[in-house]
């Protein structure tokens, strides 16, 4: 037995070598991702320290044009990517599903829980929470919303204070708000739609990027915006006190940044090194604690020095909902129930008259 494991240690030891070998004569591997690259910086500058000779060609894009370019260039046999990741699961899983990705195997995949991984070629990297977003300046304390339910009575108490004020992102233009919206609208349908008819009587601003959300609340040009990554949000408020963020005591919908290798990846040595090394403890810690992303590995979090740890209110853990990555969210990819879904969200946000 002793024998056995220790001739499959080696083996595997030796694929290893024998991939790495392979990633070096491959030279890059092409990532096309929706996450800013000075935001993933650290991860890109590691790997490519662990894996000398192999360059990592980041093209960072929105979600939105990020899948129409993957179909565009699939579509002509000249599909440059060999990692897609984006944090619009929703058009992930449906790549995935129309047939742009290959499998992968490996000790960092079955490290993943179950609900993160979908026919062994879609896979989350991470953790990440949407929440409000509010100027500290603007709202006091005791205003600040810890519920949906306390949101909506905030924009029925306040109306003057927040008209023209208010932003989340723009379903119509934003894959990420898409998956957001017809999200929340599936975990509470009478609340979010509350909220959203609340937000457009008061002119709601809507956004594609999560930074310009951030930017204007920073500023003082909005007082709260609604259902923002709160990722990008914890890293922003490191170095900006006019910044709050509030993780929702009802529920708070988690999503996952989704990667995958695509079918007829140029460099699919150094792709799965790639994949491996996001999905890695070390990768994970680097994405937590240079980030502000929470790890999916449980292990990663010892080495974020509690930049995990400060994103997860202890009394909230009830109150996350992470959205399982599957077959599920295709269901607003259907092109009907997508329209159906964004009349509803523009007749209940579009601006009313006074």
């Amino acid at each position: 037995m002793i024998a056995a494991t220790t001739a499959a240690m080696g083996a595997h030891a030796e694929k290893t070598i024998d991939r790495q070998e392979q990633a070096r004569r491959e030279g890059v591997v092409v990532v096309y991702a929706a996450s800013d690259l000075e935001v993933v910086r650290p991860v890109v500058d590691d790997f490519e320290a662990l894996h000398p000779g192999v360059r990592v060609e980041y093209h960072d894009m929105q979600s939105g044009d990020l899948y129409a370019r993957v179909v565009d260039e699939a579509s002509r046999g000249v599909l440059a990517a060999d990692v897609v990741w984006s944090s619009a699961m929703d058009l992930q899983i449906k790549l995935v599903n129309d047939g742009h990705a290959q499998p992968h195997r490996s000790a960092e995949t079955a490290a993943l829980p179950s609900w993160a991984v979908w026919k062994d070629e879609a896979f989350g990297t991470t953790y990440e929470p949407a929440a409000f977003i509010y100027n500290r300046r603007l709202l006091a304390e005791d205003d600040v919303p810890s519920s949906h339910a306390e949101l909506i009575r905030l924009l029925e108490r306040a109306p003057a204070a927040l008209h023209g004020r208010i932003a989340t992102y723009d379903p119509q233009r934003s894959g990420l708000g898409l998956l957001l919206h017809s999200q929340d609208a599936q975990a509470n349908p009478i609340v979010f739609w509350q909220l959203a008819r609340g937000m457009g009587v008061l002119g709601l601003e809507q956004h594609v990027a999560s930074s310009d959300m951030l930017d204007r609340i920073s500023a003082g040009k909005l007082v709260l915006a609604y259902n923002v990554l709160g990722s990008y949000a914890y890293r922003r408020a490191r170095s900006d006190p006019a910044l709050g963020v509030v993780l929702p005591q009802d529920y708070t919908l988690v999503l996952s940044r989704v990667a995958f290798i695509t079918r007829g990846a140029r460099h699919p040595a150094a792709a799965r090194l790639w994949l491996d090394h996001l999905l890695s403890a070390r990768g994970q810690a680097l994405l937590a604690g240079h980030l502000g992303l929470l790890p999916l590995r449980g292990e990663a979090t010892a080495d974020t020095r509690g930049g995990a740890a400060r994103m997860l209110h202890p009394d909230l853990q009830q109150a996350f909902r992470p959205i399982r990555i599957g077959s599920g969210l295709l269901a607003y990819q259907d092109q009907a129930k997508k329209d159906a879904f964004l009349r509803q969200w523009d007749a209940a946000t579009r601006p009313h008259p006074e």
